[in-house]
């Protein structure tokens, strides 16, 4: 980002309208990018080009330079997450009725048990106080999980941007598919680990006791698992 770039970020930041006009006009091509994973839903791509700006703009209110990354790059799951939200609350994107009630009822076991054990509960104690397998508890978190910024941390301090992000990746994400839809593609327990590290922010500690694994075993799957979504998102 270019100083004159910064200082009319920071403009928009404070309130001023013309600045944030500005950047937006600026940016259009960033979030028609976006826009078009999303068309032939039966969504006039003008509305989800607005659904996208709207999301834009609450990128230039959250974005933070201390971030250490370009403004384009924390943008796009912003813009991303509104289009998605809209089309999920309308029916667009569909969860079955069958996974969001297992999703609930995991959500009130997980709670629960928290309050019962003063710790997060292991998958197996999840799995036997619901009747689900591992597999449908993973499956079911992670259908109506929220998607997931890039800068997001977890306890530790790692962000998904910080492992898979280099030079040129900005591009790539743009140009592939989401990360979330990556994160869908994953073995189950690798799925399952970046879920509960990335997701719900838990150290590999915590990740190690609810999978029932040494925290070694949770930093191989890890690995593993970073390096699949690098493969993805970085094929041409």
């Amino acid at each position: 980002m270019t100083v004159e770039q910064g200082a009319l970020l920071e403009a928009a930041q404070s309130g001023d309208r013309a600045a944030c006009e500005q950047i937006l006009v600026e940016n259009d091509r960033l979030v028609w990018s976006v826009v078009k994973r999303y068309t032939g839903r039966g969504v006039d791509p003008e509305d989800l080009f607005q659904l996208g700006c709207i999301g834009f703009l609450k990128a230039i209110q959250g974005y933070d330079p201390a971030y250490g990354t370009q403004f384009s790059t924390y943008a796009v799951p912003k813009i991303a997450g509104e289009i998605r939200r809209f089309l999920r609350d309308d029916g667009t994107v569909k969860v079955s009725r069958t996974v969001k009630e297992k999703a609930a009822q995991v959500c009130a076991a997980r709670e629960a048990l928290r309050r019962a054990l003063g710790r997060e509960p292991a998958l197996s104690e999840l799995a036997a106080e619901t009747g689900l397998e591992p597999e449908d508890i993973a499956a079911a978190e992670n259908a109506v999980a929220t998607v997931a910024s890039l800068q997001m941390e977890t306890a530790d301090g790692l962000t998904l941007e910080s492992l898979l992000g280099d030079d040129g990746m900005e591009e790539q994400v743009l140009e592939r598919l989401s990360l979330r839809e990556a994160v869908d593609r994953l073995p189950q327990r690798e799925r399952m680990v970046i879920l509960l590290r990335y997701y719900r922010g838990l150290t590999q500690e915590k990740t190690a006791k609810i999978i029932g694994v040494s925290q070694v075993q949770v930093s191989r799957i890890e690995k593993k698992a970073v390096a699949e979504l690098r493969r993805q998102l970085a094929e041409p």
